[in-house]
């Protein structure tokens, strides 16, 4: 038993370091500061809880438990995060202050537990359980959901399998808390944990550091200069501006893979044109260039002043009206009424 918790102590230990060297290429890269602190948050999320779950480290009787329990006990919502940023998708504030909320709650009855009575609340380790599932399973869905946006092959997979890779590992152990309790300890799931810990954490690390962690964004670097395109790209461009102008970027729900379909080419070529050779981030860029072009184009035309904006939204291809909002002032730096009004009543300035 006591060669397989110094084998289990190892591997975290390997695991927390490489994790803090993670953490230290993001901080120093050029990556946009709301990338780069939910990065480095929930790696050292995930490095506290690595820790301080091990029998052999005892860490509840060092002057910094508090501290790192708190860290630990927030590596879902940092998961949760940090998937919403990557995957540019906004994040609801209510649920993210709810979600911190709990945990700090949470976070006060361990450390009533850890100082005063010695024994943990059933409720509250309940009520930590279902934080940690909720942010980890609806992080798996955010990833899943917009897997196909990044326009970067090794970007996209890369991103789509950190982020499952880390919302399984925080599925398995959140099941078997809840089976075995906060305080029991099984030295086969504790080898489980830590052996598939580690081994996620180099291979996502050695792939991170060998591309200086641009897997994770796009660096802000201006682009290289490419050569003219090839006949074989000067074509697909041409079907592509043709359908561009036939207006298939208003249907609702398009995917760079319907899009595909529909000009009878691999999905990889039209991914490596529009990124490459375009110079859009991913398919949701190059969507919202052409819809809000149409949109400044009716707002606008004094023949459809009248037109509801949540209308101009739908007949786009958005969902609903948040999306568009967003994307148009992303573009134009004001909202569409504002835009509307400037170019109607003062044409010139519009």
């Amino acid at each position: 038993m006591e060669r397989l918790l110094l084998i289990d102590t190892a591997m975290r230990l390997m695991g927390v370091g490489q994790l803090l060297l993670m953490a230290l290429v993001v901080g120093r890269s050029g990556a946009p500061a709301p990338i780069r602190r939910a990065t480095i948050a929930l790696l050292v999320c995930v490095s506290a809880y690595l820790a301080i779950v091990s029998p052999a480290l005892q860490l509840w009787r060092s002057a910094a438990w508090p501290v790192i329990q708190i860290f630990s006990l927030n590596a879902p919502l940092a998961l949760w995060v940090f998937a919403h940023l990557i995957f540019e998708r906004p994040i609801d504030k209510r649920l993210f202050a709810l979600a911190l909320g709990a945990t700090l709650v949470d976070w006060s009855f361990f450390l009533h537990a850890r100082y005063v009575t010695h024994q943990m609340p059933v409720a509250a380790g309940a009520v930590q359980h279902a934080i940690a599932f909720l942010c980890a399973a609806h992080a798996i869905a955010i990833a899943i959901a917009n897997r196909g946006d990044d326009l970067s092959e090794k970007r996209r997979m890369f991103r789509l399998g950190f982020v499952i890779v880390v919302g399984l590992e925080t599925l398995g152990v959140v099941l078997a808390e809840s089976w075995y309790d906060f305080l029991r300890t099984d030295m086969r799931l504790m080898l489980l944990q830590s052996g598939t810990s580690l081994l996620a954490i180099l291979a996502f690390g050695a792939a991170m550091l060998s591309a200086n962690a641009e897997l994770l964004f796009d660096a802000d670097a201006p682009r290289p200069a490419h050569p003219p395109l090839s006949p074989a790209e000067h074509v697909l461009k041409q079907k592509l501006d043709a359908a561009m102008a036939a207006h298939v970027h208003r249907e609702s729900g398009l995917t760079i893979g319907v899009l595909a379909g529909k000009l009878g080419v691999p999905e990889h070529r039209l991914r490596a044109l529009i990124n490459q050779r375009l110079g859009y981030r991913n398919f949701s860029d190059f969507l919202n260039s052409h819809r809000v072009a149409d949109a400044k184009a009716w707002l606008g035309d004094p023949a459809r002043v009248d037109l509801p904006v949540l209308t101009l939204a739908m007949d786009l291809g958005y969902g609903s009206l948040a999306p568009f909002n967003r994307a148009f002032r992303d573009a134009t730096g004001t909202s569409p009424s504002e835009y509307r009004r400037a170019a109607i009543l003062d044409p010139e300035k519009g």
